[in-house]
């Protein structure tokens, strides 16, 4: 469930990122404090699917799309152990 969560902050803020925004701007475009989506972004707190929402519209993304993200990144974080593990052996 943790790397879910960091692997939900660390795609809001590449997406943030790919769109050249502050983490201010985010906030007002979500509706959400600025201190909350840092925190949100660092995978500190379990965003409610109403702020999933709120995030995934400001950033012109469906939650599908979002959720899709997040799993790529689980799934490149996956392959990477297991190489990891293939040379370790």
């Amino acid at each position: 469930m943790k790397a879910f969560v960091e692997d939900f902050g660390v795609t809001i803020r590449q997406l943030r990122e790919d769109r050249g925004w502050s983490q201010e701007e985010l906030a007002e475009r979500s509706d959400l404090n600025r201190s909350y989506v840092g925190e949100v972004e660092r995978g500190r707190v379990i965003p409610s699917i109403v702020t999933a929402q709120k995030l995934a519209t400001a950033l012109g993304i469906n939650m599908v799309g979002l959720l899709m993200r997040c799993e790529q990144l689980e799934q490149s974080r996956l392959a990477r152990r297991i190489n990891l593990a293939a040379i370790a052996c």
